[in-house]
């Protein structure tokens, strides 16, 4: 098996993260299985920003600790990553600007030093380019044919003029024959060309093509990260498809206006992180007392209070349950990888019409900002199969002729039949104050005791079509890991590294978390082994949720909140401790 993992590091405004993307192409064509994410201070400029791209001719799911090629543009990245070096690593650096010790790097290390910056200057390129050199020096170390990268920088600039494409051409090429013609054949990975049979897709892309495909009309989002990349597909992507979209002033106005857009009759969303998430809390109560279908993407980052923005966490768990006075009903749906941000976006559109509630898609930065590869297959099945279904949306010819209409008429469901405004005879009465079947204020006992049934009534039918908590791996393993979001990938990485060296585990993952399906997860606990809860918050939130609907206590935690994701050394290491402790006893 070869597996690589690249890394490339300089200061902000050096376009690291084209440079990260551009890498991350290039392995998408080489037919090979990619998985990148990046890392960037909480600055405005300036800062630190690092760049990891991991590629394999087998199957991966996430980064890995080690690095194999280190792209130096400057001296702070090499001490700050020269610790991860895996011992056959290569170091691309300029020795014009960055001076390396003697010893510095263990003697098994090859340092590839570059004249960087003096090629851009042969073809009369900017400074700021010397990132496009160390695409090209990268590529010639494992692969020895330039052409799929010229053909990568034609489709990524050829609408900026021939001038720029040949500029990004000639400066990679720059570097590709200086490493190809004295470092090549010394770095210890390669690759063949295989068939191209994946795409390469973020998670925040992911999302935004989900609801597209899933009939949007109308979404408000106020930039956020690390939510920003739906918001920046949708408008690329907004005449092509019909789209309103919409940057409000703050996040309290574009929770209204997607909640008017989604009465006015259109699928509608917002996106938004935890700060943001915090502004909407009183509308989303609007959104469930109106009874008016809404998506809400809530991104999730370190807090509290502006907290650790460009970082990831899943410390939102317990506020999106909880949020907005009084109790109401919504559903809460955290995909795991990229697919499932696609399939889970296009379920949590017809859950919002058909059940006329709120649904909030929980995801964390390492998901939004990361790119996976994925079968282009599975996304052609998920969208051919694909139906949209509104709900009890009343025709034109059912309202015609209507007297009195109730918008919250009461039925064995819970799901009133819903007209729009326009609609004849379907003229109805919808406000935040509790109210009758026919909208009007009403504050009677009996009124609230049969308005609060009927809403969470809904509830009931709804988690029947919920798919069931997913089992990964072999059902008897020693050890079952339970998890919900992204810490799917790192997890299902770790169990195939176990596997290798003849460890078993299996993961539970649990992507509908509200309703939370408490007897399919107490029915799986109660059949395992040993336990282990892996989340990315302090106080456990997830494990606490689980304790609360089955009664059960597990037997082992693993909690990160440093604002890295989970890396899958750590997850091997900490499967090995907790099947070590059980052999000794």
């Amino acid at each position: 098996m070869n597996d690589i993992q690249w890394l490339i590091g300089g200061e902000a405004g050096y376009g690291i993260m084209t440079t990260g993307i551009m890498m991350s192409k290039i392995f998408t064509r080489l037919g090979l299985s990619v998985f990148d994410y990046v890392e960037y201070p909480s600055l405005i400029r300036g800062g630190h920003n690092a760049y990891y791209v991991r590629a394999s001719d087998e199957e991966i799911y996430c980064q890995k600790r080690t690095v194999d090629i280190l792209v130096a543009l400057n001296r702070e990245t090499i001490d700050k990553h020269k610790h991860e070096l895996f011992e056959n690593a290569a170091v691309i650096y300029d020795p014009d600007t960055i001076k390396v010790e003697p010893n510095e790097f263990a003697s098994s290390v090859l340092l590839v030093p570059i004249p960087l910056l003096e090629s851009t200057k042969q073809v009369g390129a900017d400074k700021l380019m010397v990132n496009t050199v160390s695409v090209g020096a990268s590529l010639a170390l494992f692969y020895s044919d330039f052409e799929i990268l010229r053909r990568i920088m034609e489709d990524t600039f050829g609408r900026k003029g021939e001038n720029i494409v040949y500029l990004n051409v000639n400066t990679s090429k720059a570097g590709f024959d200086y490493v190809l013609k004295n470092f090549s054949k010394k770095f210890s990975v390669s690759f063949e060309k295989k068939p191209q049979k994946n795409i390469l897709i973020g998670g925040a892309e992911a999302v935004a093509f989900g609801a597209i495909r899933a009939g949007l009309k109308f979404a408000s989002i106020y930039p956020m990260t690390p939510i920003n990349p739906i918001l920046t597909t949708l408008v690329s992507s907004a005449l092509k498809y019909s789209i309103v979209v919409k940057e409000p002033e703050d996040e309290i106005s574009a929770i209204s206006m997607a909640i008017g857009a989604s009465f006015a009759g259109v699928r509608s969303m917002t996106a938004t992180s935890g700060g943001g998430f915090s502004l909407m809390v009183e509308s989303l109560g609007l959104s469930a007392q109106t009874e008016t279908p809404l998506v809400i993407v809530e991104g999730m980052r370190p807090g509290p209070a502006t907290g650790f923005p460009t970082w990831t966490e899943q410390g939102d768990l317990r506020f999106v349950m909880h949020a907005a006075q009084g109790d109401f009903p919504r559903i809460i749906i955290a995909p795991g990888d990229v697919s499932e941000a696609f399939s889970q976006t296009l379920h949590a559109f017809n859950l919002a019409d058909k059940y006329q509630l709120p649904i909030i898609v929980l995801v964390d930065k390492y998901l939004m900002e990361g790119h996976a590869t994925a079968p282009i297959e599975n996304f052609k099945a998920l969208s051919s199969k694909y139906r949209i279904e509104r709900g009890k949306m009343l025709s034109d010819q059912e309202t015609e002729g209507m007297v009195d209409y109730e918008r919250y008429e009461l039925t064995d469901d819970g799901i009133s039949p819903r007209s729009i405004p326009g609609q004849k005879g379907g003229i109805g009465f919808s406000g935040s104050d509790e109210h009758d079947e026919r909208g009007l204020y009403n504050e009677e006992a009996d009124n609230r005791i049969k308005m609060m049934d009927k809403r969470f009534k809904k509830l009931e039918f709804a988690i029947r079509e919920f798919p069931a908590p997913v089992l990964y791996g072999k059902k008897d393993a020693p050890l079952t890991i339970i998890a919900f979001g992204s810490s799917k990938m790192p997890i299902m990485q770790a169990m195939k590294w176990l596997e290798k060296e003849g460890i078993d585990a299996n993961l539970l993952q649990v992507s509908y978390l509200a309703p939370f399906p408490g007897a399919a997860v107490e029915r799986i606990i109660k059949s395992a082994k040993k336990t282990l809860v892996v989340e990315g918050n302090k106080t456990g939130q997830f494990e606490g949720l689980i304790r609360e609907h089955t009664g059960l206590v597990v037997d082992h935690n693993f909690r990160k909140y440093d604002g890295r994701p989970f890396y899958p050394e750590e997850i091997v290491a900490k499967v090995k401790e907790i099947l070590c402790q059980n052999l000794k006893i």
